[in-house]
């Protein structure tokens, strides 16, 4: 299965939650490459961070730009699960890949600035469903803030539903500082002493396979 994690606007945890779905798949014993087709090569650097710690589950890692639509094609017959980290931006990467991808999942901040983008990102899931009509999009909030008091995410589930073509996620990412100290050790958050982390990335692995 080819997972392809894009949005068109950076800083958004798009990296950091791919990377923490393939540690959180590497250690129930799945068969996992990572495909980073970002140049700003964060998910690449985190599996060479990881590579030095034997202890920790293998992480497969190949860099590809420009048309990666035949990449991904070719690694989904040779692994079981084929997470891909597109650039965030509208790319050649993030195209291409919706063209193979069988799963795209759109990370986003419950921010103005966020939400502004998905217009445009609809747009370009309709076009990628000409060449790729069983493409599955879902938005998926991160860096949710914790505090019950702020409305952020509610407000950012209404202002989802005009957008039909991204099936907004149940589940969230919270914004954890656990996540930023587990990318610089290669390891993803399942592998740190943080269960509502953990927990944020298993219900998120069940409900995306």
């Amino acid at each position: 299965m080819i997972v392809l994690f894009g949005s068109r606007k950076g800083g958004c945890g798009k990296s950091t939650t791919a990377v923490n779905v393939c540690a959180a798949l590497a250690n129930r014993g799945n068969d996992v490459v990572l495909v980073d087709a970002d140049p700003l090569s964060t998910a690449a650097k985190w599996v060479m961070d990881r590579d030095e710690n034997t202890d920790l589950s293998k992480v497969h890692c190949i860099q590809k730009y420009d048309n990666i639509r035949d990449t991904l094609i070719d690694l989904n017959n040779r692994y079981e699960y084929v997470i891909v980290d597109a650039p965030g931006k509208d790319s050649r990467e993030l195209r291409t890949g919706m063209t193979a991808a069988h799963k795209l999942i759109v990370p986003f901040k419950p921010s103005n600035a966020d939400l502004d983008t998905l217009e445009d990102l609809q747009r370009i899931i309709v076009e990628a469903r000409d060449f790729n009509p069983g493409l599955e999009a879902y938005g998926l909030m991160t860096m949710v803030p914790t505090n019950p008091v702020i409305r952020e995410r509610k407000e950012a589930s209404e202002y989802l539903e005009d957008y039909p073509e991204i099936s907004l996620l149940a589940e969230c990412i919270c914004e954890r500082k656990v996540y930023r100290d587990a990318l610089p050790e290669g390891r993803g958050v399942v592998e740190m002493d943080n269960s509502k982390a953990a927990s944020e990335i298993n219900a998120l692995i069940q409900r995306i396979f």
